[in-house]
């Protein structure tokens, strides 16, 4: 049976990690809320599951995922779940766990990033906190882009199995959701990743790497592949943008 994945239809957001896992493993799923009603899918499906009209295992928020009748909430815990079925995970408990961990502290650099255009809070409009918008964007592009990139620039040069991979000796979920992150920062920061980037050499070969893998090229081509905007969490506003 087909995976189904759920995430708002209107942006990539934190659905795209899951969804680049599934992409990349060329496992079935349906994006149920991208899918026509008349097909079961639409938002009213989603919202049926997070209202609990489809029983008493109701995720928080998407993205979600329902294998049969299991449910799985949380881009991270998704993205493992599909990779460790489907050849994208290290093979030994050690490093299998240990991808789980970079994976989560993916999580939290995705959390840091959307905080940038929302310090005050997600219920406020970013222009109702732009100067603090810009005070936040100045201390995440001097400290806290380069510790995270040169976090996954180190394990990439640390790793025993080979420099290509954060972890074990293949492209695993841990991989995909850096990539998925690297070009969201991308977007949302053009100028200092072009600065930042030539720093982390093995960060940018890794990223270039998971582009060439033939399922996720495929899918970089489709319609299926949503482009960034400032509705979802990595958004280009030039005036929190520099070098």
């Amino acid at each position: 049976m087909a995976y189904d994945l759920y995430y708002w239809p209107m942006i990539p957001g934190r659905g795209e990690y899951p969804r680049l896992v599934l992409e990349a493993a060329e496992a079935p799923y349906r994006d149920v809320a991208r899918l026509p009603e008349s097909d079961g899918g639409g938002m009213a499906a989603m919202t049926a599951f997070l209202e609990g009209e489809r029983g008493a295992l109701i995720p928080f928020a998407p993205p979600f995922l329902v294998d049969d009748d299991i449910v799985i909430v949380q881009a991270a815990e998704i993205s493992a779940y599909v990779g460790e079925r489907h050849g994208l995970a290290p093979l030994t408990e050690p490093e299998r766990h240990f991808a789980r961990s970079i994976a989560l502290t993916t999580a939290d650099l995705v959390a840091e990033t959307h905080d940038v255009h929302h310090p005050l809070g997600a219920g406020l409009y970013y222009e109702d906190q732009k100067p603090e918008a810009k005070r936040r964007a100045e201390g995440f592009r001097n400290e806290r882009m380069p510790k995270f990139l040169g976090w996954y620039e180190q394990l990439l040069e640390r790793n025993p199995e080979c420099d290509a991979y954060l972890v074990g000796d293949g492209l695993s979920h841990a991989d995909l959701g850096l990539f998925q992150t690297v070009e969201g920062l991308t977007y949302a920061f053009p100028k200092r990743m072009q600065t930042l980037m030539t720093d982390y050499p093995k960060v940018a070969a890794l990223r270039d790497r998971v582009a060439d893998h033939p399922p996720v090229a495929a899918y970089l081509k489709s319609e299926r592949r949503m482009a960034f905007n400032e509705d979802g969490i990595f958004r280009h506003y030039p005036e929190l943008d520099a070098a």
